[in-house]
């Protein structure tokens, strides 16, 4: 359902007012850093999955046993290396850096939200 013409006013002054507080984290969420990361992530795990499956096969059919345990190894490390990939990768808006800027952040998030909602109340109280 397309937002009226209000909503989508209101929603460009959002996004200029977090512009303006602050330009890092807006560069952050709209990027898609994070989608191409973990895309670029699951396709070189699907890949090696494919060459351990492959290793596995021959190795089976070469009778090698080692050739099919190295195989199962590789289709194995890829599995967790794209479930921890996942997992790992950074959140819409979430910077990684240094261990004391995290909680900053959550309350500069915060307090910017808590913003936001204050704004949104006034607004809502005006229109009534």
């Amino acid at each position: 359902m397309p937002l009226s013409e209000h909503e989508q006013r209101m929603l460009e002054q959002m996004e200029r007012a977090l512009y303006a507080e602050d330009p890092k984290f807006a560069t952050a969420l709209e990027g898609s850093g994070l989608r191409t990361y973990t895309r670029r992530r699951v396709y070189q795990a699907v890949a090696g999955f494919l060459v351990g499956i492959a290793l596995l096969m021959a190795g089976m059919v070469a009778q090698q046993i080692w050739i099919s345990v190295v195989g199962f190894l590789v289709m194995l490390g890829c599995a967790v290396l794209a479930v921890t990939g996942w997992r790992k990768a950074p959140r819409p808006g979430e910077v990684r850096s240094g261990g004391s800027a995290a909680p900053r952040q959550a309350r500069q998030r915060r307090s910017m939200m808590d913003r936001i909602e204050q704004r949104w109340q006034r607004r809502r109280d005006e229109g009534r």
